[in-house]
């Protein structure tokens, strides 16, 4: 995979460098917050080489799978320069919840690399001390379990770290403000009773807490900036910094942090007190749920609360199980799929999607196999349902944010619940086992000969005049291999694209050179004038068509100058390929020659 070139692909397709005000990922995903969300071309970067798929809701999505950190990288280094602080500015067009979400997710999704690295150190050294490997009162164990602790006892100073870096205010000043709240003196003057400026403070253990640092931090952000206003340029690098630490800290101590200490602990009973209410059944309803809310990548707002759990209590009681449920439950579907289907191409896909969702990586399952077939998915959650009912009904504990899998059981370890990893290991079992019954009973080929034989012939007409050539010698490895679909090109002599059946017109690039048509029988058609002219952002291009538009066969869809490109040094040739055929046999014309509205391909 070229990660440079996809990087600047997606980069084009999310409205460019200008419609960015933040980027983050997370273990599969590009997670954009966009200006214009209209501006993102979904379809065009679903079909993208190297794109799993996108979403959009709340941020704009983009599913990468395992090479998420390299593009994450390459797209980061093209925004370095141009980054822009535009969210707030551009208040009016998103919607107050839609910030305050994306605002939290922004804030809680980077933590998770840190927490659940220290979380399952943890875990592995309480299994080494029960396995009587490592004996729990030596230096060495207790010096090791400091090491996987401190992400959760120093949580505050990461919170500070990424909620001032989506305020766009000075992270180590905002750092250093929370480091205050946690120094050991201050924390031990508090236990005794401490006074500011002849006022008694409220004594709150501020180690383990979430909301203290973030109101902190967002009054910080507010300081800084209007300090900046009006303290000269000359005196600014150290007064800025010593008025907002001076009024933020005493500010926190009187009022923030005892309010964010208040909501924390109330935040964590109120979840409590919906499991102690309704027990198992949230645990199986969410399980079930969980396919639709990875795919629209609302399972990230469940952050906040796994961290501020493990923060208030050590532990999380119901969204790990369900998620354990549920991503056992694509492994054990996408299994079935690769024991009954005959499609070579999905079996190998599902085997691929299915080992990955074993190790608690559910994208390529939901996208390549279960969201694909209805069949798939009512198995997985029947799956889901059951596992998380019975991993609910067990009262299954898990100790790290961490996506659950067979390499992370030992998240589910527990010095006070010996049984606990036992339980999880059980509900895993059950949500595999059911899922893959379910899916082997409710599987049906998609692309049966049946489908074949009844299906009726579709011919679709030349879209450009110009010499046929197989789309095997077409100089692009994408197209020449086939990754998009199988198709024909050719080289135009005419610089204007017409469509090749009736149909309605689903995507139309930004540059100009591409558009996507869906034909009245479903078939799914994407006509690609030129290698790499997307570099040539729409010049020599005009489209006389827009997305929705129904066209009839042999509407005139787009123009272009084919000299002008040579000239650019690119070359023009067009290529018409099936993105999604029906079952179907693709015959493309014998003629080395195609005029207008001269039949071009067969199905």
């Amino acid at each position: 995979m070229d990660v440079q070139k996809l990087a600047k692909e997606i980069l084009e397709l999310v409205g460019g460098n200008a419609n960015v005000s933040h980027l983050e990922h997370c273990s599969t995903r590009l997670r954009f917050t966009l200006i214009d969300d209209s501006k993102a071309n979904l379809e065009a970067l679903k079909k993208t080489p190297g794109v799993l798929g996108a979403v959009q809701n709340v941020q704009t999505q983009i599913i990468i799978g395992n090479s998420v950190v390299e593009v994450y990288n390459e797209v980061d280094k093209l925004l370095e320069n141009d980054l822009v602080n535009t969210l707030e500015t551009n208040a009016k067009k998103i919607k107050l919840s839609t910030r305050l979400l994306d605002f939290i997710v922004s804030i809680f999704q980077p933590l998770i690399p840190a927490i659940a690295g220290g979380g399952i150190l943890k875990s592995f050294l309480m299994l080494a001390a029960l396995l009587g490997l490592l004996d729990k009162t030596t230096q060495t164990y207790q010096i090791l379990f400091f090491i996987g602790d401190a992400p959760l006892r120093f949580l505050p100073l990461l919170v500070a770290m990424t909620t001032a870096k989506k305020l766009k205010v000075n992270q180590l000043v905002a750092v250093s403000a929370v480091s205050a709240l946690l120094t050991p003196d201050l924390t031990m003057m508090l236990t005794k009773g401490a006074h500011l400026f002849g006022q008694s403070l409220i004594n709150v253990n501020y180690a383990y807490q979430v909301f203290p640092a973030i109101l902190t931090v967002i009054c910080y952000a507010q300081l800084e900036k209007g300090f900046t206003k009006i303290v000269p340029k000359v005196v600014r690098t150290f007064f800025v910094p010593m008025f907002s630490l001076v009024i933020v800290v005493p500010l926190t101590l009187f009022i923030l942090g005892p309010i964010g200490f208040t909501f924390g602990q109330g935040f964590a009973s109120v979840i409590m007190f919906m499991f102690e209410k309704f027990g198992w059944i949230a645990v199986a309803i969410l399980a079930t749920l969980l396919p639709f809310m990875v795919v629209t990548g609302m399972h990230k707002a469940m952050i906040p609360y796994v961290i501020t759990s493990l923060g208030q209590t050590g532990k999380e009681i119901i969204y790990n199980a369900a998620s354990l449920a549920h991503n056992i439950s694509e492994a054990g579907a996408t299994f079935a799929v690769a024991l009954r289907t005959k499609n070579k191409e999905l079996r190998s896909t599902a085997i691929s999607a299915g080992i990955s969702s074993l190790f608690g990586i559910t994208e390529p399952a939901l996208y390549g196999v279960t969201i694909l077939n209805k069949r798939v998915l009512y198995g997985v959650m029947i799956g889901s349902f059951v596992g998380g009912g019975s991993l609910g009904l067990m009262a299954v504990e898990a100790y790290v944010a961490v996506g659950p899998g067979l390499a992370t059981l030992s998240m589910f370890i527990s010095e006070k619940l010996p049984n606990n990893l036992l339980h999880a290991v059980i509900g895993l079992v059950i949500s595999f086992f059911v899922s893959f019954i379910a899916t082997v009973i409710l599987w049906k080929e998609p692309d049966n000969e049946e489908n074949i034989k009844n299906l009726k012939a579709t011919v679709l007409k030349t879209p450009v005049e110009g010499k046929v050539l197989p789309l095997e010698n077409v100089n692009d490895d994408v197209f020449s291999a086939k990754i998009l679909g199988d198709g024909v090109a050719i080289i135009p002599d005419k610089g204007e694209i017409y469509s090749p059946s009736d149909a309605t017109v689903t995507m139309v690039y930004a540059t100009k050179h591409a558009i996507g048509l869906k034909t009245d029988d479903g078939q799914e058609i994407l006509i690609h004038i030129g290698i790499d002219t997307v570099n040539l952002k729409g010049k020599y291009f005009d489209v006389h068509v827009k997305e929705g538009q129904k066209v009839k066969s042999g509407e005139l869809l787009i123009t272009f100058d084919i000299e002008k490109i040579q000239s650019e040094g690119f070359d023009p040739t067009t290529i018409m390929v099936l993105t999604q055929p029906k079952a179907a046999k693709i015959v493309v014309t014998e003629s080395n020659y195609v005029s207008q509205f001269e039949q071009l391909i067969t199905l």
